[in-house]
């Protein structure tokens, strides 16, 4: 393959896609690159076409498994929204016991929930938090 069609393919994936810090490769995207390499593979040497079936297979097995983080991402939200819904308006106590109090409202974060009480204090839920 030519160099200058992986640069023109590589340009082609870099202005397509959202500007992210890992670029994505989408379906459209795959199916350009595809065809550029068929367009620039050597005559006397031509790729198999089970490698194409190949790279087809894996680009769709890495994209079901995209599809179903971006699901699982949004379970694991909703099960959260949930459990947090579920506090409002009862007793928590920190694990060692020094914070305590009603809940009055409960913010998530990315990497937790957060129990806003009506006291003032915050209190970060986590394991060892009793609640009643």
């Amino acid at each position: 393959m030519d160099i200058t069609a992986i640069n023109n393919a590589s340009a082609l994936q870099r202005s397509d896609s959202p500007k992210t810090s890992a670029p994505a490769l989408g379906y459209d995207n795959f199916l350009k690159l595809l065809l550029t390499q068929m367009k620039n593979q050597d005559p006397t040497a031509p790729m198999e076409s089970t490698e194409y079936m190949a790279q087809l297979a894996t680009f769709s097995q890495v994209e079901q498994q995209t599809k179903t983080n971006s699901k699982l991402d949004a379970l694991l939200s909703s099960s959260a929204l949930a459990q947090a819904n579920s506090i409002i308006g009862r007793t928590v106590t920190s694990a060692d016991g020094t914070i305590s109090g009603q809940v009055q409202s409960v913010r998530i974060f990315d990497d937790g929930v957060v129990a806003m009480l009506a006291n003032g204090k915050e209190l970060v839920l986590g394991s060892g938090i009793a609640i009643s």
